[in-house]
């Protein structure tokens, strides 16, 4: 079909659905023969070829997003070049999507799905822009809480055995997002071995120059370890809404924490998981 025979209402009705402009609508349809199915395929196929040039790009910029699926719960994170595009409707209502689909998915570190990959490179079609999968963390099973700040870059789960109140749940989601410093563990086991020795180093290298005697200064070093432990493990931070208070001590008799996630657009996800 001659470009001249298109007609112009279908080419408009392609321009809204892909986003492009109505020329390569026209030669799309052209192609097609004016099919409109076949038509659109065309642009997603020649599209994607042109965007998987474009991955070198800088996607500084994304969006977080929480969804639940039966009794599992993921957060997804999914990067975009400018804030704009993070913020636009269609980006949002596919991060969404991502994160649906990776609750349905297998527990633990989310892997990208072919449902996952035609939801991105159809918003990277539309955008021109740099759009892909940055991380995620889907927990299965227990119960599950949750946080995403308003402007959607930074955000929280908080994995349970059993059910708290809803308050609460949010509330330690929110402590996760917030506190400084970030909680890098649950508990004192299970924080990283070199984040331990790490600590004890240093707590025995002030200890020794501050020149005190040998048995003053191993309990410095001790008392030193203990409250590194107390300000980067979950359970032992003071909660950030209340500081008279641990976040433990919010938990209702016989529920444990099984693990969080934290994740930020730009920074590394944290994924912290309880010794058994």
């Amino acid at each position: 079909m001659e470009l001249a025979q298109v007609n112009a209402k279908d080419a408009m009705t392609l321009r809204q659905r892909t986003g492009l402009g109505i020329m390569d609508c026209k030669k799309a349809l052209a192609d097609a023969d004016g099919d409109m199915k076949k038509a659109e395929e065309l642009i997603k196929e020649r599209m994607k070829g042109k965007m998987d040039t474009r991955t070198d790009r800088a996607a500084g910029e994304g969006r977080i997003e929480v969804a639940s699926h039966g009794a599992n719960t993921a957060i997804v994170s999914v990067r975009a070049e400018t804030d704009f595009t993070a913020k636009n409707d269609d980006f949002k209502a596919m991060a969404k999507k991502v994160a649906g689909a990776a609750a349905a998915g297998a527990a633990g570190e989310v892997t990208v799905s072919p449902e996952m990959t035609k939801a991105i490179d159809e918003v990277r079609i539309k955008t021109g822009e740099n759009i892909s999968f940055h991380t995620g963390w889907n927990f299965v099973g227990g119960a599950a809480a949750s946080y995403v700040h308003h402007d959607g870059k930074k955000g929280a789960v908080v994995h349970f055995s059993g059910p708290v109140p809803a308050e609460i749940g949010k509330g330690i989601s929110q402590h996760i997002v917030a506190k400084v410093p970030s909680p890098a563990a649950v508990d004192a086991a299970d924080m990283p071995a070199d984040r331990v020795a790490e600590a004890k180093a240093m707590a025995i290298k002030e200890a020794q120059e501050s020149g005190k005697p040998a048995q003053i200064a191993e309990k410095m070093a001790e008392g030193k370890v203990r409250k590194f432990f107390e300000e980067n493990t979950l359970l032992n931070q003071a909660y950030i809404v209340d500081e008279s208070k641990k976040v433990k001590d919010l938990l209702p008799a016989g529920v444990k924490i099984l693990g969080f996630a934290r994740v930020a657009v730009g920074a590394d996800p944290l994924y912290a998981t309880a010794k058994a």
